[in-house]
């Protein structure tokens, strides 16, 4: 006797902007999944100038169940509110344009929510390298200072957690966050579809914002599954690592204080470096060095120089086959790997404090203005 397929229909969302480079072969890499019920591929793109739009419509040419849509405010969460909108799908699985996947990677989603009976699932984000500055941010990200505990980092955890990297939905449990959320009524009926039920004052940290939502619905709203495989390639430059955790930083200030109960992790770096800060100080201006702080500062920093040698040590034998995927002759020393790693460990917490620090000023300075 037959049995009839039970599984979920699906819709696939894909921001984007200038992803010429990978647009294709992510789009092409989902059209071939076996599974079988696959309704649409929604990319979502803001204005892109390289080509993009083309190259997807290109594709929206030879299979139908491609379509591109416009995303006036070029933000993700404009784009990822949009595309759930439009989804038809009974899951809806966020994607990014900047990332690799396995291909299994919607059967094992698809399978996770069932399994699980959560309503948000993913994957561990596995970090991978081209360039060599890159490689030290991959490397940065084995290391406890890098992820901080989070367990969608750990690619051999499974279970239920505080959030998860992209994700895959049930689109029930969107639509309730969208039904208990209020677009501001001076919004133009053609744009009310880019305001929830993703944040559109988060424009980092949306996915975990929003995750607190979903477990406000479901304390066991999110599940992270190590059977779903996605590869992310990090910042290739220090520049871009830089503004990168600057912006993390501002998005974990406003996700705490609109929910004030969310995870301490998300306030370590600037809890634990304004703390130094003000002793800095304190010992610089009224102890007169009494409390040795650039002895401390220089242990810090040495201790992280061994934090990451212990970590490039640790991935030497398999950061060929894990980790690097550009050419295997351009392999960077390890030598370079470890400095790499170094300002990679330096850079994230420090950016991420400065960010901090800048959106608690700018909404305290709000405040004032407003009262």
């Amino acid at each position: 006797m037959h049995t009839p397929d039970t599984r979920p229909t699906v819709t696939i969302g894909i921001p984007t902007y200038n992803e010429a480079a990978h647009i294709e072969q992510v789009v092409r890499g989902f059209l071939q999944s076996r599974y079988p019920h696959l309704l649409e591929i929604l990319v979502v793109d803001g204005g892109s100038s390289d080509g993009t739009q083309a190259i997807v419509e290109r594709i929206a040419a030879e299979d139908q169940r491609v379509q591109l849509l416009p995303n006036p405010y070029k933000i993700q969460s404009a784009a990822l509110n949009r595309a759930i909108h439009r989804a038809r799908g009974q899951v809806f699985l966020r994607a990014d344009a900047h990332a690799e996947y396995a291909p299994d990677y919607v059967e094992q989603c698809v399978q996770a929510l069932q399994h699980s009976h959560a309503l948000n699932v993913g994957g561990a984000q596995r970090f991978v390298a081209r360039q060599p500055f890159q490689a030290g941010v991959a490397l940065a990200a084995q290391s406890v200072l890098g992820h901080g505990g989070a367990k969608y980092r750990l690619p051999e955890y499974a279970g239920y957690a505080e959030t998860v990297y992209l994700g895959c939905f049930w689109q029930h449990a969107l639509d309730q966050l969208i039904a208990a959320q209020l677009v501001p009524p001076d919004v133009p009926a053609d744009t009310a579809d880019l305001y929830t039920p993703f944040d559109l004052e988060q424009t980092t940290n949306q996915d975990a914002e929003l995750n607190l939502r979903l477990l406000q619905l479901d304390p066991h709203a999110i599940y992270v599954s190590p059977q779903i495989r996605v590869w992310y390639y990090p910042r290739a430059t220090l520049r871009g690592l830089w503004r990168q955790y600057f912006r993390y930083g501002r998005g974990r200030c406003r996700t705490v204080e609109q929910h004030p109960n969310a995870p301490l992790r998300g306030r370590l770096p600037f809890l634990v470096l304004s703390s130094f800060s003000v002793l800095l100080l304190l010992d610089a201006l009224l102890l007169r060095g009494r409390l040795h702080t650039r002895l401390l500062l220089a242990l810090g920093v040495t201790a992280i120089k061994a934090e990451a040698l212990r970590t490039t040590w640790r991935h030497r034998h398999s950061f060929a086959t894990e980790i690097w995927r550009g050419e295997p002759q351009r392999t960077p020393p390890f030598g370079v790997r470890w400095l790499y790693c170094t300002i990679a460990l330096l850079t994230k917490p420090l950016g991420h404090f400065l960010g901090y620090a800048y959106q608690l000023w700018r909404m305290r300075v709000l405040k004032r203005d407003e009262t």
